[in-house]
């Protein structure tokens, strides 16, 4: 045999050898994506687990709202609103509330208007007679023995309206993180019931789906503006905090083996 018919052979066997080694690898690269896949698609059950733990609010929310109505002059009007607003804000900071919990929600401007009932004849339009200056400012209260004296405080200095009255925790991730705990152990142990009583056995944990964290808040509706008297010295209110209910909800999902 020639060299030429020698170089021939090994080309052939080289690429026979290439083709079996291709088909091979096709085969194993398709087998490990089944077996990948088979437990989550078609062998895979979920359960569910809920985990609750009472936690005690560290923090008392509310808003309270100055509001002034007046004619045109709107600069007029924005000096009595800022005059008022400022000598609750500084009633407030007598009281201990420091600056990073007293935010500006909202300020707004809004015209009032005259409108015409006319039964014949052309009807003029609307006109402006005067504008509604509204300033809400939200307050965290860490003192919780300060709350009703806040309340009554602020009205008495210029807030014509208190409401949204809200408890929570200034940093919540402890008692949701042992929540969480809580569920995911509830979940494991349903698996294993599950698959107990189907015949089956507990395979590789697929996913984890956190359904999230639900906190019960309590709020309440405060007194407006008539209640309190337009300045009249007002009781205050008292407010008992309560505990507040953590609850994180979870699913796992694993192979059936």
């Amino acid at each position: 045999m020639d060299m030429t018919e020698k170089i021939k052979n090994y080309l052939g066997i080289a690429i026979a050898v290439s083709v079996v080694v291709v088909a091979f690898s096709a085969w194993s690269y398709a087998r490990s994506y089944g077996d990948s896949i088979q437990p989550s698609s078609f062998r895979s059950f979920s359960v569910s687990g809920e985990g609750k733990v009472v936690a005690v609010p560290d923090i008392a929310a509310f808003n309270f709202s100055v509001i002034t109505q007046g004619g045109k002059d709107v600069a007029d009007l924005q000096q009595k609103n800022t005059t008022k607003t400022s000598d609750a804000i500084k009633f407030v900071k007598e009281q201990g509330v420091t600056e990073k919990d007293i935010k500006t929600e909202s300020y707004s401007i809004e015209p009032r208007y005259q409108y015409y009932a006319c039964k014949t004849g052309a009807c003029p339009p609307p006109e402006i007679v005067g504008y509604t200056i509204t300033q809400t400012i939200g307050l965290k209260i860490r003192d919780f023995t300060k709350i009703g004296t806040i309340f009554a405080g602020v009205a008495k200095n210029g807030a014509n309206s208190v409401s949204q009255l809200s408890f929570t925790m200034d940093d919540p991730s402890g008692p949701q993180n042992e929540a969480r705990a809580k569920a995911i152990a509830q979940a494991r142990q349903k698996a294993k019931l599950i698959a107990s009583s189907g015949g089956f056995s507990v395979g590789r944990l697929l996913a984890i789906d956190d359904g999230g964290v639900s906190l019960d808040y309590y709020r309440t509706a405060l007194m407006k503006e008539s209640a309190f008297g337009g300045g009249v010295a007002t009781p205050a209110p008292t407010i008992e905090v309560g505990s507040q209910d953590v609850i994180v909800n979870v699913t796992l999902r694993y192979e059936i083996r």
